[in-house]
């Protein structure tokens, strides 16, 4: 079990997700094959990578006074994940996205809404004071109110806890709050985007683009590169490490699995490099399930492998 524990600051979402013979094209209908309903949102997901994995977790999030939000207590409740921090919203409902899966590839496009995820007020975040200075490991993204996120970051970091920032869906964000990052996660889309929009498909992409964000103030850049892989690089140089090789029938939540398993092996005292080993194997796992929340692998599946 984990020595330290993981807080997670963000989103929790209802996913509606259909699988489909492919991606549509604009304008058309297509039938699917599937529906399900189910918990997600980065932040949700990433708290129940880390909780299977075998962290200490809890969660602070926000979500609205309806059906949706009860099904988010429930979630959290069966995974044993602490929710006493989970703020419910009398005016905007709980935060929702359409995912469509293609089922031949795995792909998706999702669509999503934030609802109460984005009104997380600062006063809030101050309630959860004391559940942040626990921290031992932050882990928060962006599809919250930023301005709170940014307050979670700065009382963590002032109880030296490691933050973790997944920058998704990606935005610009300051060099100022950046180097508040300890760890940044960004996957090829996302450091294009923090990088003016230069291209990132290879590995060498990735090197330019990790050497910009640690010169803009991260201290350690992994960017994820889905089946090729994953580079780490910091002011001691750069690690590639190679993509588990699955069969992927869904990777809607691999980077949340990712920065899961990132976290709880931190959280475990491992070394960085080793944690990003571990967490590429979480992420491998994950996507050979349907479902965001649902596919996160447990210590048992991890540890067949790794």
């Amino acid at each position: 079990m984990s020595s330290k524990k993981i807080v997670v600051f963000g989103s929790y979402v209802t996913d509606l997700m259909f699988r489909v013979p492919r991606l549509p094209v604009k304008g058309e209908t297509l039938i699917a094959s599937t529906f399900k309903m189910g918990p997600g949102g980065k932040g949700a997901n990433q708290a129940v990578a880390a909780k299977r994995a075998g962290a200490k977790v809890s969660m602070i999030t926000k979500i609205g006074k309806d059906k949706f939000g009860e099904l988010a207590m429930e979630n959290f409740q069966k995974e044993g994940i602490d929710s006493k921090y989970i703020f419910l919203d009398d005016e905007y409902p709980t935060a929702c996205a359409t995912v469509l899966v293609d089922e031949s590839t795995g792909d998706n496009q999702i669509v999503i809404t934030y609802g109460a995820t984005e009104q997380i007020a600062l006063e809030e975040v101050e309630t959860a004071r004391q559940e942040i200075e626990s921290a031992g490991i932050l882990v928060t993204q962006l599809e919250a109110n930023l301005d709170a996120t940014e307050k979670a970051i700065d009382i963590a970091k002032k109880n030296n806890a490691i933050i973790i920032l997944d920058p998704a869906p990606a935005r610009p964000l300051t060099d100022d709050f950046l180097s508040k990052i300890d760890i940044i996660t960004p996957n090829e889309i996302e450091a294009s985007m923090l990088c003016d929009n230069m291209k990132v498909e290879t590995v060498e992409d990735a090197k330019k683009a990790a050497d910009i964000l640690l010169s803009k103030g991260a201290r350690n850049v992994i960017v994820t590169l889905g089946e090729k892989g994953a580079l780490l690089a910091n002011g001691n140089g750069e690690h590639y490490i190679e993509a588990l090789q699955v069969d992927a029938i869904d990777t809607t939540g691999a980077g949340d699995a990712y920065n899961g398993g990132l976290a709880t092996a931190l959280a475990e005292g491992k070394s960085l490099l080793y944690a990003a080993k571990f967490a590429n194997v979480v992420g491998g796992l994950c996507v050979t399930k349907m479902g965001t929340a649902p596919s996160m692998p447990s210590r048992k599946e991890i540890n067949n492998i790794f």
